[in-house]
C-alpha cells in the first residue's frame, strides 16, 4: 500500500473516531437534560443510573480523545515523510 492510500485510510478512520466523540458528547447532552428533569421530577434509582451514565460516556470521551491525539501524531508523521 502506498503512503498516500495508507494516508487516506487513515484519514476515513479520524474521521470515524472524531464521529464516535461527538456522538459521546450528544450523549452526555441528552442524559444531562435528563438528569435537569430528575431535579423536577426526583427518582433516585434513575438519577443514580443516569450518573454512572455520565461517567461513563465522559470516560469514553476521554479515551476516544486520546485516541483521536495519538492517531493524528502518526498522521501527520506519515505526511511529512
Amino acid at each position: 500500500m502506498s503512503d498516500e492510500a495508507k494516508l487516506d485510510r487513515m484519514r476515513k478512520i479520524l474521521s470515524k473516531l472524531n464521529d464516535i466523540k461527538n456522538t459521546q458528547e450528544s450523549s452526555i447532552d441528552k442524559i444531562n437534560h435528563v438528569i435537569t428533569d430528575l431535579f423536577e421530577y426526583p427518582d433516585p434509582k434513575l438519577e443514580k443510573v443516569m450518573e454512572e451514565a455520565h461517567q461513563r460516556a465522559s470516560d469514553n470521551i476521554d479515551m476516544v480523545h486520546q485516541a483521536i491525539e495519538e492517531y493524528e501524531m502518526r498522521i501527520n508523521k506519515l505526511s511529512m515523510q
